[in-house]
């Protein structure tokens, strides 16, 4: 199984970016697929996950701000990031869990104030 991240990159504060992740390989139905990140000094912390059946979770400090959806056909995640801070700086994985969990390489995201 395979994850390509894309999207991230240099946004001022307050601003919008939108993250994708495909997943290829022999993924089989996907369960749960969502993200993670990663800010420089701090531990991996998720952000939000989505299930099969549409119930989404999120972390507290994205809440109102994060949107995850996901596109089953395209075995693709999406994270819509909106009124970004810079707190939000990290590297952004997208994870898929299906007998185990996989992660991809992961996108930078990083806001200047």
């Amino acid at each position: 199984v395979q994850l390509q991240a894309s999207g991230g990159g240099l946004v001022q504060a307050g601003g919008s970016l939108r993250l994708s992740c495909a997943a290829s390989g022999r993924t089989g139905p996907i369960y749960d697929m969502g993200w993670l990140r990663q800010a420089p000094g701090k531990e991996r912390e998720f952000v939000a996950g989505m299930t099969m059946s549409g119930s989404t979770t999120s972390a507290d400090s994205v809440k109102g701000r994060f949107t995850i959806s996901r596109d089953d056909g395209k075995n693709t995640v999406y994270l819509q990031m909106s009124s970004l801070i810079p707190e939000d700086t990290a590297v952004y994985y997208c994870y898929v869990n299906l007998t185990r969990a996989y992660w991809g390489q992961g996108t930078q995201v990083t806001v200047s104030s």
